[in-house]
C-alpha cells in the first residue's frame, strides 16, 4: 500500500517538475524522459542483481507481448500528459485520472467480458455524462483526459496480466522505446534545436533528473500493481488527481467555468458511487468468504 500511496503523491506533484524544465518542448521532454529512464533502471538492475531476472523476461513470448503493450501505451501516456501539463491543461490531465477507474471497469466489461452491477452502471453513466457536459463547455470531448484514461487503463491492464516485477518490466519497455527517443534527440541537435547544451548546465541536469523522476513513482506502482487487490489500487489512484486539481486550480489559477464545475461534480458524484460500491461488495464477498471457513 505504501508503494501505491508513493506513486500516486509523486505523480500528483508532476504539475510543478514538468514547467521547470522550459524552454524544451513536450516531445524533447518526453524523449529525455525515456532515454535518462533507461540509464536509471540499467544502474538499478546492477545494484539490485536483478540482471538473471531481466534476462527470464525474454523467454516468455506471452510476458513479451503484454510489455510491448505497456510500452506502447505509457509512452502515449507520458508524451499526452506532458503536452498538457506544459500547455496550461493542468485541471483537465486531473480529469483523466478522475475517470480513470470508470475507464478501467469499462474496459474489464468490453475486453474480459465481466459483468457490472447496476451501481456501477450508474457510475458509468453519470461519468458519461459528465464528459458530455465537460464536451459543450471546451467545444470539443476532453481528448487530453480520454486519451489519459484509457492510455493508463491499458497501462494498468497489461501490467497485472504480464506480471513481472517492477525493475524488470519497467527497464523492458523503456528499452524498447529508447531507440525512438535517442533518433529524435539526434535529429533535433542536427537542426540546432536541442535545449539541452544550450540553456546551461542547471537545465541540463534538471534533464537529466527526468530518468530518476520517471523511474520512482513507476517502480513504485508496478510494486504495488502485483500484490495488492485492484480495488485497494483503484482507491489510491484518487491521490494523484485531486492534487493535480488543487494546483491547476489554486497554483496554477487556470479558469473553471460553471460548466467545467458542474461536469467534475459530475465525476466526482460518479466516483463517489462507484466507491461505495466497490466497498460494500468487497465487504459481502469478505463475509460470505467468511461464513464459509467456518462451516
Amino acid at each position: 500500500m505504501l508503494y501505491g500511496v508513493a506513486a500516486y503523491v509523486i505523480w500528483g506533484a508532476f504539475p510543478l517538475y514538468w514547467p521547470l524544465l522550459e524552454p524544451a518542448g513536450s516531445v524533447e521532454l518526453l524523449a529525455h524522459r525515456v532515454v535518462w529512464s533507461v540509464i536509471t533502471l540499467a544502474v538499478l538492475l546492477v545494484l539490485l542483481r536483478r540482471r538473471r531476472q531481466f534476462r527470464e523476461l525474454f523467454t516468455d513470448r506471452r510476458v513479451l507481448g503484454m510489455l510491448t503493450l505497456a510500452a506502447f501505451v505509457i509512452t502515449l501516456n507520458w508524451g499526452t500528459y506532458i503536452y498538457g501539463v506544459t500547455n496550461d491543461r493542468v485541471v483537465e490531465t486531473s480529469l483523466g485520472y478522475f475517470i480513470n477507474p470508470l475507464v478501467t471497469v469499462l474496459m474489464g466489461v468490453l475486453l474480459l467480458g465481466e459483468r457490472l452491477r447496476p451501481l456501477q452502471w450508474s457510475a458509468i453513466g453519470i461519468g458519461a455524462l459528465a464528459c458530455l457536459v465537460l464536451t459543450v463547455d471546451y467545444g470539443h470531448p476532453p481528448w487530453i483526459a480520454l486519451v489519459l484514461a484509457f492510455s493508463f487503463g491499458t497501462y494498468g491492464l497489461a501490467k497485472k496480466q504480464a506480471g513481472a516485477e517492477a525493475v524488470e518490466s519497467l527497464t523492458f519497455e523503456t528499452l524498447l522505446i529508447a531507440p525512438f527517443a535517442l533518433a529524435y534527440l539526434g535529429w533535433l541537435s542536427s537542426r540546432g534545436d536541442s535545449s539541452f547544451a544550450s540553456e546551461g548546465w542547471g537545465h541540463a541536469l534538471l534533464l537529466m533528473s527526468a530518468g530518476l523522476v520517471t523511474a520512482v513513482p513507476l517502480l513504485c506502482f508496478g510494486a504495488a500493481a502485483i500484490r495488492v487487490p485492484l480495488v485497494t489500487l483503484g482507491l489510491m489512484q484518487y491521490l494523484a488527481p485531486v492534487l493535480q486539481f488543487v494546483l491547476g486550480v489554486f497554483y496554477f489559477h487556470e479558469d473553471m467555468s460553471s460548466g467545467r464545475w458542474i461536469g467534475f461534480a459530475l465525476v466526482w458524484v460518479a466516483l463517489s458511487i462507484f466507491t461505495f460500491e466497490s466497498l460494500r461488495n468487497r465487504r459481502h464477498l469478505l463475509r460470505l468468504a467468511a461464513e464459509a471457513a467456518a462451516v
